[in-house]
């Protein structure tokens, strides 16, 4: 297997996820150094995601991949082998993989991997240094624990569609799968911290995550302001709950985004556009009276923006250090010169594939020591297969 001379260098972990949740957590921890063997189902032609176009990667004659942008999108410096766990030759592949890996991460259903002796109670017995990742939609208990887990259903079980969309409008979920990501993130914590703990101890331990618990969880103000006053939190689409003015507006070309995040920023703010006296109005004065009074002081702040041009108010609110920012397609984010001086686009080579590489997210962490790596391009179905099959072979040999 490869050296990556990352900060998880020479961590083995043995991925046995699909989708978004488990794929991110494991995609971070391969960025970081560790050697990830995903195992995927042969049956189903691996990894659901591999199906989720209509964009696709192509080859060099225009044909497109089993490497679909949602595919690629969280599963880069990882190894691919088919295994069918419902098989003895699958099962067997897997307690190998198990045997020389440090963690394991898994997304069945909770008691899916019973029967095949590949369940956290099975492979900790045998292994008790390992590290045992399960994700699911509701948790190893509860009352639905056995309710399958799609980042729509955890971020509308949760709370987060309810925050989320028009005050006149519809509850709307966020835009990409906000769920599975963060819960990708949490398990990733969670398994570094329960490596560090094994490190000192030598015992691993389960860890048991799912999407709708850690989507309460980032809730965060909103969920704690309900916990505070007993009021549940309205839907204010752009607006801010706690800071006032916070939210998108109208210029004469479109529209910028406005953070004002204290008393003194609101002063300069309304000194810059032309609304001079007006933070000295005993109800917009303090952050408190503004939050109050909301719907007098947007009447009186909406004209003097739409006066003005997007550029305008942008330079004049940069002069005084108020924050102020465009909205940016994803086009215009991803070519942006900042997106271009932090790397968050990065070509990957790939075989196969025209341009002999793939365009990736960039990973956000910048470490000065040992800084994330992009190895390998995401992986064609099984395509890895026989190379792990043949280092266990090997390795089963040598401990004749």
């Amino acid at each position: 297997m490869e050296k990556s001379e990352g900060a998880l260098d020479g961590l083995f972990v043995l991925d046995l996820t699909r989708i978004l949740a488990g794929p991110t957590a494991t995609q971070l921890l391969g960025d970081l150094g560790a050697t990830i063997i995903k195992v995927e189902n042969p049956k189903s032609g691996g990894d659901d995601t591999r199906g989720w176009g209509p964009t696709y990667a192509r080859d060099p004659q225009g044909n497109p991949t089993d490497l679909s942008a949602y595919f690629m999108a969280a599963n880069r410096n990882k190894f691919s082998i088919a295994a069918d766990l419902s098989t003895d030759a699958g099962q067997d592949t897997v307690r190998q993989l198990a045997a020389r890996a440090d963690v394991v991460i898994e997304n069945y259903k909770p008691d899916g991997l019973v029967k095949y002796g590949l369940d956290h109670t099975s492979l900790l017995k045998k292994h008790p240094g390992l590290v045992y990742c399960s994700i699911s939609g509701f948790g190893q208990t509860g009352p639905n624990r056995a309710q399958p887990g799609y980042d729509l259903m955890a971020q509308g079980y949760g709370g987060i569609m309810s925050l989320t969309g028009d005050p006149q409008g519809a509850p709307m979920k966020v835009g990409v799968g906000i769920a599975d990501v963060m819960c990708g993130m949490y398990a990733t914590v969670g398994i570094l911290a329960a490596l560090r703990h094994r490190d000192r101890t030598g015992a691993g331990q389960h860890i048991d995550l799912s999407l709708v618990d850690t989507q309460m969880a980032w809730l965060v103000n909103e969920g704690t302001n309900y916990l505070t006053s007993g009021q549940a939190p309205e839907r204010r689409g752009n607006a801010h709950p706690n800071i006032v003015p916070y939210d998108s507006f109208e210029c004469s070309d479109g529209h910028i985004l406005l953070a004002v995040g204290n008393d003194a920023q609101f002063a300069r703010f309304c000194d810059a556009v032309g609304l001079a006296g007006l933070s000295d109005d005993p109800r917009f004065d303090t952050n408190q009276h503004r939050i109050e009074n909301r719907a007098a002081l947007m009447p009186l702040m909406s004209p003097a923006l739409k006066s003005l041009s997007r550029n305008d108010v942008m330079t004049r609110l940069h002069a005084v250090k108020v924050p102020v920012g465009p909205i940016h397609t994803v086009a215009e984010a991803l070519t942006s010169d900042q997106a271009h001086a932090r790397g968050a686009v990065v070509g990957v080579p790939c075989d196969g594939v025209a341009d002999g590489q793939v365009r990736l997210l960039g990973n956000p962490l910048k470490l000065s020591a040992t800084p994330v790596t992009y190895r390998r391009a995401p992986p064609s179905f099984g395509q890895d297969t026989d190379a792990v099959l043949q280092m266990l072979r090997i390795a089963r040999d040598r401990s004749r």
